[in-house]
């Protein structure tokens, strides 16, 4: 096992994301990838680990191109509310819709005024220039199969995974 970020090693880390407001997302589990693969993690935030070590944090800085996008105004669309099932007729409901070709798009009620509800299709930090902190806390070698999958093994990562210290968090 290295003790380095390099290609092909699954990677345990934690993070917060920041932006101009204060902290917007923060995750204290261990969240587990792959390397050098370029899957989940954004391009710019896997280049900033690569070399790091176990105990190492990392901030990086990004702007909404290089982070979750600009806010595209063709992913927000209004109906009214009495075409949409009830389930779905409160703020921060989300709805998967398939366009012709069968792909899906997570959208999320947004908005509901009077008899009108409006969907949101932009990821919810578009737009926003970020700040990650991410924290390494584990480096191992990936297996054959994990390398040839793209992706750590799901039953692994949550074997190594252990509650993170409680702690006053609101």
């Amino acid at each position: 096992m290295s003790d380095f970020i390099t290609q092909n090693k699954v990677v345990d880390i934690t993070y917060l994301i920041n932006d101009s407001s204060g902290t917007i997302e923060q995750n204290d589990l261990p969240v587990s990838y792959l390397h050098g693969v370029q899957g989940d993690l954004l391009p710019a935030l896997e280049t900033a680990l690569d070399g790091k070590q176990v105990g190492d944090a990392v901030e990086v800085s990004l702007l909404p191109r290089e982070a979750f996008g600009e806010r595209d105004p063709n992913l927000i669309f209004s109906d009214r509310i009495n075409n949409v099932p009830e389930e779905y007729r409160k703020v921060g409901a989300q709805i998967e819709f398939k366009n012709e070709d069968g792909q899906a798009k997570t959208f999320v009620v947004s908005k509901i005024k009077g008899k009108r509800i409006t969907f949101d299709g932009n990821h919810p930090f578009a737009g926003k220039s970020v700040t990650f902190v991410v924290n390494v806390i584990g480096i191992r070698d990936a297996s054959e199969k994990e390398i040839a999958d793209g992706h750590p093994a799901e039953d692994l990562a949550l074997d190594r995974m252990t509650p993170p210290p409680v702690s006053d968090r609101h």
